[in-house]
């Protein structure tokens, strides 16, 4: 069963009530998040969470805060909730998609918030936060997660790279958020709530065909540092669990180049933009979380390639998807 990162994001949300999440989301309103998110606080102003509850002022905030959503993950930002806004599937439009964080948590103070009846703007939308978790959260492992005995979750941690340290740090707090959630023992959310009969669980580092062959161990030490809290506590719990580099489909060749009589490692592939055939050494990954003299140089620019034109009876090449699936 394959489904979208942005909803296995949901998950932490269980583990909150309406006002945390609410302190949470806000208070990562700061740097490029407070821009991008401006328009949202401008039509948050003014509005009384006592006041008997304006639908179509609420639909329209929430509008707003789906739009600031898209726009963080335009901008290769991960940590995105609720997911089902930037990919609501057969939900697009319900009303169970129309809340947003209350904005100033502080300013009204939490006692007299949680005494908005569900009749009243902060009531309203505390009311659709608990149903987007009781029955969408909820709904959707309980009718998937119970029939799993393994998963293998995939990490880019390739265009965090490209983009930023803004990116990758929110990558991080999104696999932090997670993974206190994914916590596989008797006392845990996670085991509470679904009961689930995982024994393996996977890490991959996904476009391991975007570096070049010397780089896949470094991808894969990343991910382990990355994950490393999970890594311990899934030890602790006797699930077996493996980090890995793959590709599913192999984009590139490997080779060697002649630079100024000094041999590098390439690789050759077509652009994903234009087809155009590129030559390039995209740069070293990092083998530890990379601190400020990694972005002071900020070596590492990875291009999106096109799939190789295959004969139609020959298999697509692939990079470890075998060890993978044999998992």
């Amino acid at each position: 069963m394959d489904y979208p990162g942005e909803w296995l994001l949901d998950l932490p949300m269980l583990a909150q009530d309406y006002l945390s999440w609410s302190r949470q989301m806000t208070g990562l309103l700061n740097g490029q998040r407070g821009e991008w998110s401006a328009k949202w606080r401008m039509m948050c102003e003014g509005l009384d969470p006592l006041a008997p509850a304006d639908e179509n002022r609420l639909a329209d905030i929430a509008a707003a805060w789906t739009d600031y959503l898209h726009h963080c993950k335009q901008q290769g930002l991960h940590f995105i909730q609720p997911g089902r806004f930037v990919l609501p599937g057969d939900m697009a439009g319900a009303p169970a998609l129309q809340f947003f964080p209350w904005p100033d948590v502080d300013a009204w103070g939490e006692s007299k918030l949680a005494q908005a009846d569900k009749h009243t703007n902060a009531g309203m939308l505390r009311e659709r936060f608990n149903y987007y978790c009781e029955k969408v959260v909820k709904g959707f492992y309980k009718n998937h997660f119970l029939r799993f005995d393994r998963q293998i979750v995939l990490v880019d941690c390739l265009q965090p790279l490209n983009s930023g340290p803004q990116a990758f740090n929110d990558m991080r707090l999104a696999l932090t958020q997670l993974m206190q959630s994914f916590h596989y023992g008797q006392r845990t959310l996670f085991r509470r709530l679904f009961s689930p009969v995982i024994d393996k669980l996977l890490f991959a580092a996904t476009k391991a065909d975007h570096v070049t062959i010397d780089q896949h161990a470094n991808m894969v030490s990343l991910l382990q540092q990355l994950i490393q809290d999970a890594w311990q506590n899934a030890a602790f719990e006797g699930i077996s669990m493996d980090c890995l580099g793959l590709a599913s489909v192999q984009a590139t060749t490997s080779g060697i180049i002649d630079v100024n009589g000094e041999k590098i490692p390439a690789l050759r592939g077509n652009r994903l933009s234009d087809g155009a055939p590129l030559t390039v050494y995209p740069g070293e990954v990092p083998a530890r979380l990379p601190g400020q003299a990694f972005w002071d140089k900020q070596g590492f620019q990875f291009e999106a390639f096109r799939p190789q034109v295959m004969d139609v009876d020959k298999p697509l090449p692939h990079i470890r998807l075998d060890a993978a699936l044999e998992f």
